[in-house]
């Protein structure tokens, strides 16, 4: 597992030297974030660099296994900036992923982000959505060592198609990625998007809407 986390960070470091970046490139060694600071920026206003320590660079716990006891069978363990402040501004962040056997990270986007995705344990079934007009849908069984990219914004999920637990990891290119998850945000928008706009976008029955909406 430890030299599979070491392939997963190789593949990170590499994949953002590679790409076009939407956030600013660093204008200095570093920018950690000091999210105390009244200033209101497109990110998180920079601590004084004389108390930056390793602590704001470093985060433990990818090698836990989260817990998937949930009705979605899946948990996701982020490492973006809210967990190391040192990566404001650098455009990368990580995320390690478990799945019980069937378990499934529902369709949704990264609105700042494209991921690539290394499964460490057991086999996941992928796929993501083209935009309008034609909505093509692009899908893979990945195993052990397999990698898939999510493109920026596109809709996505994964399922795990194994009998057994499944680990992935996923580097993003984006400090602070951000998720849309599809169901949540159709049907548990606060305050609730109106039933009838929801009843002609998918052709049914106003009834079906309001059980949709109501609370679990």
């Amino acid at each position: 597992m430890a030299k599979s986390i070491l392939v997963v960070f190789f593949v990170a470091i590499t994949f953002t030297a590679t790409i076009n970046a939407f956030e600013p490139s660093p204008l200095q060694d570093f920018c950690v974030a000091d999210p105390t600071s009244p200033a209101r920026v497109n990110g998180l206003a920079c601590l004084d660099s004389k108390l930056v320590t390793a602590q704001h660079f470093s985060f433990s716990g990818v090698h836990i296994a989260g817990s998937t006891s949930n009705p979605l069978g899946s948990r996701v363990t982020p490492v973006n900036v809210v967990q190391i402040p040192g990566l404001n501004t650098l455009g990368i962040s990580l995320a390690r992923i478990d799945y019980a056997s069937g378990g499934v990270v529902p369709p949704h986007t990264h609105p700042r982000a494209t991921e690539i995705l290394t499964v460490l344990e057991g086999s996941l079934y992928v796929g993501f959505v083209t935009s309008n007009p034609n909505n093509q849908l692009i899908t893979k069984v990945l195993h052990k060592g397999d990698v898939f990219v999510f493109p920026v914004g596109l809709v996505h999920f994964q399922k795990n198609v194994g009998y057994t637990n499944a680990v992935s990891f996923s580097a993003l290119s984006s400090q602070n990625p951000g998720v849309i998850t599809i169901a949540n945000a159709v049907f548990g928008s606060n305050p609730g998007i109106d039933d009838s706009v929801l009843a002609k976008a998918f052709q049914v029955d106003k009834s079906i809407i309001s059980r949709l909406q109501a609370p679990l």
